[in-house]
């Protein structure tokens, strides 16, 4: 049984963005910051707070063009400033899909190699989801610190 467990779907994505570490990690967790870049290409956040502690809380909401609301919050499980944030993953709409992500970030030249790895999705489709979501949320997040 525990073999399908670590068989659960994953994505990394890899970016290189023009902007330092400290620049970066404040986008992540400053909600004046998240509400300014988070979502989807054409989406607008309404909503961010980040309790940036181990054990602390993050929620992010944010509306499609369509009128969609999407609401996504997790909790903190590691944080390593300006270098890494580990913290759960669950939308409002289907809470028991717990998943993790792991942002890393390092100083590359002038800029900064993001990684962010999302792990134990539900499903194939769920990971093929977010991983176009997480694609137009990092466009959007690199013209903000860019």
């Amino acid at each position: 049984m525990s073999a399908q467990i670590s068989n659960k779907p994953s994505l990394t994505i890899k970016r290189r963005l023009a902007a330092t570490p400290e620049k970066i990690y404040a986008a992540w967790t400053d909600p004046q910051k998240i509400v300014c870049w988070w979502g989807t290409a054409d989406s607008t956040t309404f909503h961010a707070e980040a309790d940036v502690r181990v054990g602390g809380r993050f929620a992010v909401g944010f509306r499609t063009p369509d009128g969609e609301e999407n609401n996504v919050s997790g909790l903190y499980r590691a944080i390593e400033p300006n270098r890494r944030l580990v913290f759960t993953w669950a939308w409002r709409s289907t809470p028991e899909r717990e998943s993790l992500v792991t942002l890393t970030l390092k100083p590359d030249g002038d800029g900064t190699m993001l990684t962010l790895h999302h792990e134990q999705f539900f499903d194939d489709a769920a990971r093929d989801n977010h991983e176009r979501g997480w694609t137009q949320t990092l466009d959007r997040l690199e013209g903000f610190v860019g």
